[in-house]
């Protein structure tokens, strides 16, 4: 008798394909979440912004899924590049770096585009950088980019998403 014969009799037909139906679901959402989780988001909205005379080409993270993931995975990103993520309420915003391999700075914004207070953030790290007062914007750049350009809190960035209310 070979392995096959034996196998209606240790499961029986129906309870035999019940559960080759639910391994197979499972190897399924098992494949595809971690191949979600480990592929950079692409095709954002985009949006250009100003830091003086600086022009930024920035990704918009507007939904929660798009704010979750954010720059995780990405190994790289153009120094004129960041991401911009919005929130439709003004709160404390905390960021952290899981899965997060870039090294970048935080700018935390008013609804005006001013940066109320930015943070360094290391890759690959659960470490929580906050905003000292509620924001409705987030900008993240690669680490050293607003220094280099002696950026600080109080300046005003430009933009039309800046001063929109939500929809």
């Amino acid at each position: 008798m070979n392995r096959l014969t034996l196998l209606p009799r240790i499961f029986p037909t129906r309870s035999f394909s019940f559960l080759t139906i639910c391994f197979g679901l499972l190897i399924w959402l098992g494949c595809s979440s971690s191949f979600a989780q480990g592929t950079p988001q692409m095709g954002l909205e985009r949006t250009q912004l100003m830091a003086g005379m600086h022009r930024l080409d920035v990704q918009l993270a507007q939904t929660q899924e798009q704010r979750q993931i954010g720059l995780m995975w990405r190994k790289d990103m153009p120094q004129h590049e960041g991401m911009l993520f919005i929130f439709d309420q003004a709160s404390t915003q905390c960021f952290w770096m899981r899965n997060t391999l870039i090294p970048l700075t935080a700018a935390f914004l008013e609804d005006d585009g001013t940066i109320v207070n930015l943070a360094d953030m290391k890759p690959l790290n659960d470490d929580s950088h906050c905003s000292t007062k509620p924001v409705r914007f987030v900008l993240e750049m690669n680490q050293g980019w607003f220094a280099k350009r002696q950026i600080k809190p109080g300046f005003k960035l430009g933009g039309s998403v800046f001063g929109k209310r939500p929809n």
